[in-house]
This record gives C-alpha cells, structure tokens and sequence, in this order.
C-alpha cells in the first residue's frame, strides 16, 4: 500500500463543517490518488461517525467520487470544472504564458510560475528545457513554501504579519541536507533575499536541483507570485544561474505589468 506523504503541511484549525470538509478534500488530494476510508480515516482527527458523514456530503455534491468497487474515494468531476474555472479567472497562467514562453526559448531551462498558497507553493504553469530534467514540480501541484525559490521570493516579499503567518505555515521537515529546518534560520534567509531581490533553491527541496527566482510584484509592492529558472547541478551551477538575473527580473516585471489591471485574489 501506498504511504502517506511525509511532510505534513501546517495549517490552522478547520472552521465548523465547512472548514472541516475542505480540510478533507486536502487529506484526499494531497495523497494523489483514490483512497480507502481506514487511509483516510488514519489522517483525519475526526470521530469515525462525522467522517462518514463529511465524506457522505462531498460525495453527494460531486467533490468527491466512490468507486464501489475499489472501496475508494477520489476527487470529483465538479472540483475539475471548478479548477478550470479558478484558473482563468484567478491565476497568472494565462497572461503569462506568452512571457514565460519567450524567457524558456532564450534560457533553454526549466521555467516555473508560482503563486501563493496557505504559505505554500502552487504551481500553476511550467515550462521544459529542450532536454527536461525529472523533477518533482509540475502545473497543479502544491510544495512547500521553505524550501523552494518561488516559495522563498514570495514569502520574503509579503507584508510583515503575512510573512510571519508564511513563516509558522511551513512543516521545516528535512528534505536534504540544504534544508531550512528552523524558523529562525528560514528568516534570516528572507531577510538577505529581500535585499537581493531574488532568491536561489540550493539542493533545499530535491538534490541535484537549483534555480534562481524572483517575486512577481504590483508597482504597489503587492506579491501576485513568482517566477524561476531551474535546473540540475549536472547542467549548470549557481554562478551561472546568477548570470541569468536580467532575463528572470525582467520576465517577471513584465508579468506583473500585464496583471496590474487584472483582479487576483489577496
């Protein structure tokens, strides 16, 4: 059987049924695949009764989906048409793809736009080198804000009660040995990446995994999200991704230009 995912995510508690239910909904989505109700049952510090109820509920409004066969619940087809809907209309994807499309063809690395998530990191678009490297991001998927760089340029450039709140969302589980493990030690990170401007993933989340980032900010300092060039240690190396600054900088200004009259969400 299939283990759960090893790093937990901090998150506050779940507001009354409704909180309760979406917590849920994470539970399942984060195993990335059908669950049975003892897998899930082990993950919630629900009673065995209101579980079966909360599951019962999600099932019957469509966001989730029983497979009576395998005994397993799966995410619903309602939460995919939900999905569509908020990525037009809440993320950056859209209006930035020409922009990220034009920073891949002149890089030839690996390109990722990020926004924020609970502190943690979303990624909502990705582009491949010409010769792609196995990695663990990719459109859709939820890492941790810590130890990435499009979750450290974010982080660093929110507002000081925001940030703090960032900073106590985050699991500091030891991924390599670059990880951030403190909260103490992740601050000080924030502060010398809000001096720079851009942050850089040293083998913190994958080893063999590098990339340079920047914040994707309002003229009003507003962070919408962030933008990376990534790749492995066998390709390239910190210096040389240090050279690609202006291009990264200057993509992610662009962006941000582009989104100044769009309305994302706070």
């Amino acid at each position: 059987m299939a283990t759960v995912e090893k790093e937990k995510i901090s998150r506050p508690a779940a507001d009354g049924t409704v909180g309760k239910a979406l917590e849920l909904l994470d539970q399942v989505a984060t195993q990335n695949r059908p669950m049975r109700f003892s897998e899930i049952q082990s993950l919630s510090p629900h009673p065995k009764a209101t579980l079966h109820r909360l599951l019962q509920t999600l099932t019957s409004q469509g966001m989730l989906s029983y497979n009576p066969d395998q005994q397993t619940y799966g995410l619903g087809l309602r939460l995919v048409r939900l999905a569509h809907t908020a990525w037009r209309q809440s993320s950056l994807a859209p209006l930035a793809r020409p922009f990220i499309d034009a920073l891949s063809q002149e890089v030839d690395e690996t390109i990722h736009l990020a926004q924020l998530d609970q502190g943690q990191v979303l990624y909502v678009d990705k582009r491949n080198a010409h010769k792609p490297i196995e990695m663990f991001s990719e459109a859709g998927k939820v890492g941790p804000g810590y130890c990435t760089g499009v979750g450290k340029a974010m982080i660093a450039f929110l507002p000081p009660e925001e940030r703090q709140n960032a900073i106590n969302r985050q699991a500091f589980y030891r991924h390599t040995d670059h990880t951030f493990t403190t909260p103490e030690a992740f601050t000080d990170e924030l502060d010398r990446i809000r001096a720079d401007g851009i942050s850089f993933d040293r083998e913190e989340h994958e080893p063999g995994i590098i990339c340079i980032a920047a914040p994707i900010r309002t003229a009003s300092g507003r962070v919408l999200g962030a933008l990376s060039i990534t790749t492995s240690t066998q390709r390239n190396t910190l210096e040389g991704l240090e050279k690609l600054r202006k291009p990264l900088t200057e993509t992610a200004r662009k962006i941000a230009e582009a989104a100044e009259n769009w309305q994302f969400p706070d």
